[in-house]
């Protein structure tokens, strides 16, 4: 891998990252309703997944992916679910000021595969690894070191991109303080997340 390849493919890497979806819609949502420390396993989640879709690429099994769409389809759907009951308990949650509560037992592992689900579940994340991994390395050539190399760019750059959005709304978060406007926040976050729910499920 050039030096030039590997620049372009974090240009490219970090354009698609930080560009709004499904996934960027759900952290934001997530960190309005709940806070940074309860969002951060669902951003891990993410992370993994697209880790997990770029070794399945870089070690040529994008084509058994393909085989297995139907186990990928129930991940796809999976995720789509356990979005959909976020909404559903970001809509009806009470409406008190917010603050930084501690998370609940087993949470965290609950937003980790949910976050997990939908990046698997997203097949475009495998295509662009398909589209782009090849025309900055040889992937007959790929070494575990490069690999390891490139896994270790993607989660910088991903984790910024997901970050920079969750504290961006944690900021905003800040300035409610009376229990009305935290009605309108859990139910435009809730609203959010279903969006970002329906858009998974509607991609092929």
């Amino acid at each position: 891998m050039t030096l030039s390849g590997f620049l372009i493919f974090c240009g490219v890497y970090a354009l698609a990252t930080f560009s709004p979806g499904p996934a960027v819609a759900a952290i934001i949502a997530r960190t309005l309703a709940v806070g940074l420390r309860r969002t951060a396993p669902f951003i891990l989640g993410i992370v993994t997944g697209d880790l997990v879709w770029f070794a399945l690429v870089a070690l040529g099994l994008a084509a058994l992916a393909q085989a297995f769409q139907p186990l990928f389809l129930a991940i796809k759907y999976a995720g789509v679910a356990y979005l959909l009951y976020l909404a559903w308990k970001l809509w009806t949650a009470p409406a008190t000021a917010p603050s930084e509560a501690p998370e609940a037992r087993g949470e965290g592992w609950k937003l980790y595969l949910g976050g997990l689900a939908l990046t698997m579940g997203n097949a475009k994340v495998m295509v662009f690894f398909v589209s782009i991994l090849p025309l900055v390395v040889d992937l007959d050539t790929l070494t575990p070191l490069l690999a390891v190399e490139i896994g270790v760019t993607m989660m910088a750059i991903l984790s910024v991109a997901m970050w920079t959005y969750a504290l961006a709304a944690a900021r905003a978060r800040r300035f409610i303080q009376s229990p009305g406007a935290m009605r309108l926040v859990n139910r435009g976050t809730g609203a959010v997340m279903a969006g970002a729910a329906v858009a998974v499920a509607a991609r092929g």
